[in-house]
């Protein structure tokens, strides 16, 4: 049913939608899954895409359409409002259609941007999930990434505490000579934390680290995450995530995961974080949602695995590249599309009056303020410049 978005605030419509929610063992049902294929968690649920996919090998893909938009305002203009829309209203005629989303930072979430589950009836639910954590992916790729970071400090330690034959009797690896100055790992956490930006580490005794300058970056800006998006199995994963450049050695050589032997832990903290969880828009539309990178520091796209389950499952599969076509619509088509080798029958450019206005002459638009009175009152020279 259709809601009163003028009369009730987003989380309300949610909140409404939710009662009728389809539960895992009813979206099991729907999407035809066999039993072993749905992994629920809660009332949300991952597909177990390695099996969904070869089962269905041999089905032929749906059709492929992208969401883009052009470049926005700071507020953001609507590409995933957009996103749910086409599933909802493709679904109201009757069609198989289900999409592809990214899952939002808890940085932006909890800073003056919001959320990124659309707006009004076109509304991804459940939104309190959606918008604090979902099913755990974030964490885990928090916790693959920071392992490297905890691999990387000990191995600095227990190479300057001893000498190599000290060191190959304790640990039986090999002196990296890893050095201090070119460290080009941080530490990531899923806030907008800029007092953790610069900061100093292993301050103590030496049994309490390396002393160094460090940083914290925020979760999705990982190159765990950057991985997960582009991926295509397991063994992909793995691949990748042993061979992530973590510093530099002391003749200039890289240091990676794989030669801190940290790359096939990480992996399995990833494990059940390459398989997509199922969500649906406020009209019980499916939509996966996986991956979510930064576009201006990554690829800027919900995962390659989503959209190869999706075109699987739905005979029309909306996804959806992240910030303006600027930089999310042309990472999709170099990167994404590459790595995939699959391409979109049709894409649909997002477009705003509002950005128009900003584009042409307009005020400047600051997140966190109210919207300057010359976006509510017509202007055609600015649109038309925009």
């Amino acid at each position: 049913m259709a809601y009163n978005a003028v009369e009730m605030a987003d989380w309300q419509i949610s909140e409404a939608a939710e009662k009728n929610m389809p539960l895992p063992d009813e979206w099991r049902d729907k999407l035809g899954l066999e039993k072993d294929e749905m992994l629920p968690m809660g009332r949300l649920g991952k597909l177990d895409f390695l099996k969904i996919i070869n089962r269905l090998k041999d089905k032929p893909d749906g059709k492929y359409i992208e969401v883009t938009a052009i470049t926005p305002t700071p507020l953001g203009e609507g590409k995933s409002t957009t996103s749910c829309g086409l599933m909802e209203g493709l679904g109201k005629r009757g069609l198989n259609v289900g999409g592809a989303l990214r899952q939002p930072s808890g940085g932006p979430t909890m800073n003056v941007k919001g959320t990124a589950a659309g707006g009004g009836n076109s509304l991804l639910i459940p939104m309190t999930e959606f918008s604090l954590g979902l099913t755990g992916d974030i964490n885990d790729i928090m916790n693959a990434h920071n392992l490297a970071m905890v691999a990387l400090t000990a191995r600095m330690q227990h190479e300057r505490n001893y000498n190599d034959e000290q060191l190959d009797r304790l640990t039986g690896m090999p002196r990296l000579n890893i050095d201090p100055t070119r460290v080009e790992m941080g530490w990531i956490i899923d806030f907008c934390a800029q007092a953790l930006r610069n900061i100093v580490i292993g301050l103590g005794g030496r049994m309490d680290g390396f002393t160094m300058q460090s940083k914290f970056g925020i979760a999705v800006g990982s190159e765990c995450m950057a991985i997960l998006s582009v991926i295509r199995d397991l063994a992909d994963l793995k691949e990748r995530l042993n061979n992530i450049t973590v510093a530099f050695d002391k003749s200039g050589k890289p240091v990676t995961t794989g030669d801190l032997e940290v790359g096939n832990a990480m992996t399995a903290f990833m494990r059940q974080t390459i398989n997509p969880t199922m969500m649906c828009t406020a009209e019980y539309n499916p939509c996966l949602v996986h991956a979510g990178p930064f576009a201006n520091i990554a690829v800027g796209q919900s995962s390659i695995i989503a959209d190869r389950v999706g075109l699987k499952l739905f005979d029309y599969h909306v996804t959806e590249s992240g910030f303006g076509a600027d930089i999310g619509f042309e990472k999709f088509w170099n990167v994404k599309s590459r790595f995939s080798g699959l391409k979109p029958h049709v894409s649909v450019l997002t477009t705003t009056i509002r950005a128009l206005k900003m584009h042409g002459g307009g005020p400047t638009v600051v997140t966190g303020k109210a919207l300057p009175d010359a976006y509510t009152k017509e202007n055609l020279e600015w649109v038309e410049k925009g």
